[in-house]
């Protein structure tokens, strides 16, 4: 057996079957996936790069297996459904490959697979290459929603209030202390599976079941993940929506090791972290006016940040209301690849 269908065999004995839709996994040249009956099948993608992502020196194989997975899970709790299926592809240097319970793919897997079984999730299928450089991982999630129920991006309105799950800034603020701190940086080699909350940016939590209560009980009206900071996804939000934002500075829920980080001088500020940090992996969505929003959702606290405002080419498109109730433009700071300058 050569080295890459040993490999492939490797996972393959590795990765259980958890029903959900999933007719035929890993095997045969395509799976074979099978959604309810009503249903419709919703599908992302999210690439996972060496050096842009993650760096081998700071991260363990287990939190890249997990963001790897989170991030596509992230997409499919966005739309309020229920994940069936993942495709890996993932493309290593040779020296990686190897199987054992020291190898990286195989502690990588461990992360992924765990994180998996969390949220029944059957790994069906995917590629293996060997690369060049560095690693690559590429998922594919499929998931499955009642016909015409998904939740876009596109169905809020004026005066929708803006509501955000979780707390925000907690996975940049690590990122932030990473960079700072080599001591720190030998400290998260170790990290080796998700601790709850403990580790926002390692090992991200997908809100899965908070976005299925908000699509069974029409609370939400349009959501988004919250992957690319908040300021630029609700940016995304109110393009799609064709509307403008108001944020309440004082409502946006600052991760506590976002606080940490301002006061260590790790960063200028916690809002800061909060607005435009990204890879929150929390859920942001609108109601509408006057919706009775539960203050947890899915095991997971809700908070009011603001409203949606009428497009106005006069004016910025969103803006943040600060404490002393002075209006100031919110612009779109948070992760876009390709940015210049």
């Amino acid at each position: 057996m050569t080295a890459e269908r040993e490999l492939i065999a490797g996972i393959r004995a590795r990765t259980p079957r958890f029903g959900g839709g999933v007719r035929l996994g890993i095997g045969d040249d395509c799976a074979v996936l099978r959604p309810s009956s009503g249903h419709e099948l919703v599908v992302t993608t999210d690439m996972l790069l060496e050096g842009r992502h993650f760096r081998r020196e700071w991260h363990s194989p287990e939190s890249v297996g997990h963001r790897c997975l989170a991030r596509g899970l992230s997409d499919i709790a966005a739309m309020g459904a229920r994940p069936m299926a993942a495709f890996l592809s993932v493309a290593t240097p040779g020296e990686l490959a190897g199987n054992g319970q020291a190898g990286w793919v195989e502690r990588f897997l461990d992360g992924l697979l765990a994180l998996a079984a969390e949220h029944k999730v059957t790994l069906a299928g995917g590629d293996t290459a060997e690369s060049q450089g560095g690693v690559l991982a590429d998922i594919v999630m499929m998931g499955e929603v009642p016909a015409g129920k998904a939740l876009l991006r596109s169905g809020a309105r004026a005066g929708d209030e803006i509501y955000v799950t979780g707390a925000l800034g907690g996975a940049a603020a690590e990122l932030a202390r990473l960079e700072r701190s080599a001591r720190w940086k030998a400290e998260t080699q170790k990290l080796a599976r998700a601790e709850g909350e403990a580790h926002p940016h390692f090992f991200p939590q997908a809100r899965i079941a908070a976005g299925q209560v908000l699509r069974r009980r029409g609370l939400a009206t349009a959501m988004i993940d919250v992957s690319d900071g908040l300021s630029t996804d609700l940016d995304h939000l109110c393009e799609e929506s064709k509307l403008g934002a108001e944020v309440d500075a004082a409502a946006v829920p600052v991760h506590a090791l976002a606080v940490e980080a301002e006061r260590r001088g790790w960063t200028d500020s916690g809002l800061g972290l909060a607005l435009d940090g990204g890879e929150d992996y929390e859920l942001l969505f609108t109601t509408r006016p006057g919706a009775r929003v539960p203050k947890m959702i899915g095991g997971v606290a809700v908070r009011a940040i603001g409203r949606m405002l009428p497009a106005n080419a006069r004016k910025p498109r969103m803006v943040l209301r600060q404490v002393d109730g002075r209006l100031e433009p919110l612009k779109a700071r948070g992760w876009e690849h390709f940015r210049r300058g």
